[in-house]
């Protein structure tokens, strides 16, 4: 029998099961061989024994004697062969039915047959009859040819006895001795076989020198795959204000006004490569081209705010006309609100105007804050809008002398989340309007803009006002399928995600963190605590009651969850809670944000409404009370503490069930510095029994508000 082992290519993850079934797959190989050598074996003695029991059987038997009875031999016949014919008959009736001339021999055997009068007969009926019984059912029909011969053979010897003497039972007691001799010497001989097997005969097929699978390097184009490095390290890399070239004065006191000595990494970079595209006024770029789009990859709280709000500040500050200039758009109403902020203070005495559009107020209001309709018809009343997406494109579409005609500068805040949503085909409407054919009388064809394309010597004989892309975020993807749906122009990244060169003892040099495809901040510690889905809210208790945790933000995957997470905690009692999501109107939400920068609010229970960009000031630890199930989402919640260079920590309670997923999630993106942090049962015991009531008075609480809403 040959077995056959095939190795199936399994990748990295599957080479430890493989290498446990082939070691399964030889050990099952070994058993069946020792089986199959100990089965041949017996076979072989057990031939061995019938005949030398058929020998001795013929050898010490009486001598016939002259003119005695003929019907002694026949009876002698009989006798011998009824041991034989009662085992064959037990056994066919086990298997099925015999036939009926079969039947009839049988009977007349046992009839006319006397017992033995001879114990080494009897010996030799009882070996037969457990052969006969221990053969299996396949080998019957070979079994019983062979009694048959077996039969035969003892026939033609007793003839052959009679004419021979007594020197032939010596001779053939002698053989029997030998015989056994030999038995004993193949015993002996398979015992050392057993105990020293021979090399084993599998075969196997597609085997294979296991090595690492190498990933496939993707082809990128020049500046995804060559860009702008900027340091990681913000505390060791800061910038003076002064040192950073072609800032307006103005600026630079506003600057040291909000408390504003040195630039981080990212703002000393990407400052002055906006200002340079404009360096000719914002009507045109630097030499009558067209600016280059820059993207800007770098970690949370690095900064990235006031790298696009600085020089879109400065470039506006000598514009004449009132027309929308700037337009940021970004994913969430909290971070709009933020951005809308920053500017409004840099744009202060400057009068430049700056709109915030998120829907919390009216869309009429929101309207006369946009444009103005007067004699000669509308005009703008902002040069800077700062927007969500489904409001700007409401407004596009539905107010009357809206014109993003005049645009400028596009940036893009967050730019993964709003790649990921182009479904909503806000960008491209965007893009649609800025570039619209205006047709009422009166407008100076000259700098009528159309769409780019290429440059010929039709399209360079009159200047054109170009739109320039400033894409921000801190998990830019690095897919080109999906950068090219921005339709960039000869675009420049700058990007603090690296490998750095590690010097060694011996002066060598190594990369590390190859893998990154993120950056963290640098002063962030993180762990995970393993846990059950029952312990959860007792450890998150134990965290603010027994560790002292103060200003913690915690996240959950839900609204629901955050709620009755946070009517949890508040019926347990000694924490000072609040939640923050999108069931709560705005103006609540504002007022508990800014309870929670003041101190006033210990945990504050959020979705990912705040996990994306939002300045939360003074957040000591992070705690993801719902496992995050992609690196993006994980990136930026952990992302809302040890901001500008500060340190915090990052708690991430998973279950045990989620620990192998979740662990391979943060390699995959680099992420290796990880620590467990196992909380023992002991220390969980004197919640309990708090904790039981906590949940009775939830439960009232949630049938409460169920039959408020029915009401």
């Amino acid at each position: 029998m040959a077995l056959f082992c095939i190795n199936r290519y399994g990748g990295e993850e599957e080479q430890e099961e493989g290498a446990e079934a082939e070691e399964r797959a030889r050990a099952l190989l070994e058993r069946l061989r020792q089986q199959a050598k100990a089965r041949q074996l017996r076979k072989q003695r057990e031939a061995q024994a019938g005949g030398g029991e058929d020998e001795l059987t013929g050898a010490t038997g009486p001598a016939p004697i002259p003119g005695g009875e003929p019907g002694v031999g026949k009876r002698k016949k009989e006798s011998d062969e009824q041991p034989c014919a009662q085992g064959l008959k037990k056994l066919k009736k086990k298997r099925q039915p015999c036939s009926s001339s079969e039947e009839g021999a049988g009977t007349e055997e046992a009839g006319d047959g006397s017992t033995p009068s001879k114990k080494k007969e009897n010996r030799k009926s009882k070996v037969r009859q457990e052969r006969t019984e221990a053969e299996s059912e396949e080998h019957i029909e070979q079994k019983e040819n062979r009694n048959n011969f077996k039969n035969k053979s003892s026939e033609r010897k007793k003839r052959d006895e009679e004419t021979e003497g007594a020197e032939t039972r010596e001779e053939e007691n002698s053989e029997k001795a030998e015989g056994n001799q030999s038995t004993k010497e193949e015993l002996s001989l398979a015992s050392e076989e057993g105990a020293n097997p021979p090399p084993s005969s599998l075969v196997v097929l597609g085997d294979y020198d296991r090595k690492p699978v190498q990933k496939v390097q993707p082809f990128l184009p020049q500046w995804l795959a060559q860009p702008k490095l900027v340091q990681k390290r913000i505390k060791d890399n800061l910038i003076p204000i002064g040192d950073v070239p072609g800032i307006h004065p103005r600026l630079l006191k506003k600057l040291q006004m909000n408390g504003i000595e040195s630039f981080f990494p990212v703002q000393a970079e990407v400052i002055p490569a906006i200002l340079q595209g404009a360096s000719n006024g914002y009507l045109m770029g630097q030499g009558g081209y067209r600016p280059r789009d820059i993207c800007v990859s770098a970690p949370t709280g690095s900064g990235k705010t006031l790298s696009f709000v600085i020089p879109i500040v400065q470039v506006l500050l000598d514009r004449v006309v009132c027309q929308v200039r700037a337009l940021v758009v970004l994913p969430t109403k909290e971070l709009a609100q933020q951005v809308s902020k920053v500017f409004n203070i840099y744009t202060d005495g400057t009068g430049l105007k700056v709109v915030l559009i998120t829907g919390q107020k009216s869309f009429a209001k929101e309207q006369e804050m946009l444009v103005q309709k007067k004699v000669t018809g509308y005009c703008s009343l902002a040069d800077i809008i700062v927007a969500t997406p489904g409001r700007l494109t409401d407004h596009i579409s539905q107010t009357p002398g809206f014109s993003l005609t005049q645009l400028r500068f596009l940036i893009i805040d967050e730019a993964d989340r709003m790649i990921d949503d182009m479904h909503q085909n806000c960008l491209n409407q965007i893009v649609k309007a800025a570039f619209q054919v205006e047709n009422y009388a009166g407008f100076n064809l000259l700098f009528q803009r159309t769409k780019p394309g290429p440059i010929t010597a039709a399209s360079s004989c009159y200047p054109q006002m170009p739109l320039q892309k400033l894409l921000f975020s801190a998990t830019l993807t690095q897919d080109p399928e999906k950068l090219q749906q921005l339709d960039l122009f000869q675009p420049r990244l700058f990007t603090s995600v690296y490998s750095e060169k590690k010097t060694l003892g011996d002066g060598t040099e190594t990369e590390q963190d190859t893998n990154k495809k993120y950056t963290l901040p640098e002063g962030l510690s993180q762990c995970y605590v393993p846990c059950d889905l029952n312990s959860k809210p007792l450890l998150l208790l134990h965290f603010m009651l027994r560790m002292k945790f103060t200003r913690v933000l915690c996240f959950t995957n839900s609204r629901e969850a955050s709620h009755r997470l946070f009517l949890l905690i508040q019926a347990f009692g000694g924490v000072t809670v609040a939640e923050f999501s999108s069931r709560l109107p705005p103006n609540e939400r504002q007022r508990t944000m800014k309870e929670f920068e003041q101190g006033k609010i210990q945990l504050l229970i959020s979705t990912d409404a705040t996990a994306r960009g939002i300045d939360v000031k003074e957040v000591n630890y992070v705690i993801n009370y719902d496992a995050p199930q992609f690196i993006r989402t994980y990136i930026h919640r952990v992302g809302r503490t040890a901001r500008a260079g500060k340190a915090g920590v990052a708690f991430s309670l998973v279950l045990r069930i989620q620990e192998r997923r979740f662990l391979r999630m943060l390699r995959d993106a680099g992420i290796q510095d990880i620590k467990k942090h196992p909380v023992k049962g002991n220390s969980l015991k004197p919640l309990v029994q708090q904790y039981e009531e906590a949940l009775s008075k939830l439960e009232k609480t949630v049938k409460n508000e169920r039959a408020q809403k029915r009401a």
